[in-house]
């Protein structure tokens, strides 16, 4: 029982990773070196922490980007 716990948890973990990674490539940003990538999700968390109107106008951003089928 336990291992069934552990296994669907990683499933679930996996497919999550999977789709941020989906994300990333939606974005344009495939070809992009990792550092970059994380540099630009640290400043970006950090700039939208306590702005609402910020992550309203990225949200906004994203979900034309996404064809407004996802959040």
């Amino acid at each position: 029982m336990v291992k069934a716990v552990t296994s669907d948890a990683r499933k679930k973990d996996t497919r999550e990773k999977i789709e941020l990674g989906g994300l990333i490539v939606k974005a344009g940003l495939r070809y992009e070196k990792r550092a970059l990538l994380l540099g630009l999700l640290i400043d970006a968390n950090r700039r939208i922490k306590g702005d609402e109107t910020e992550k309203a106008r990225l949200a906004a951003i994203g979900a034309e980007a996404l064809g407004n089928d996802g959040e």
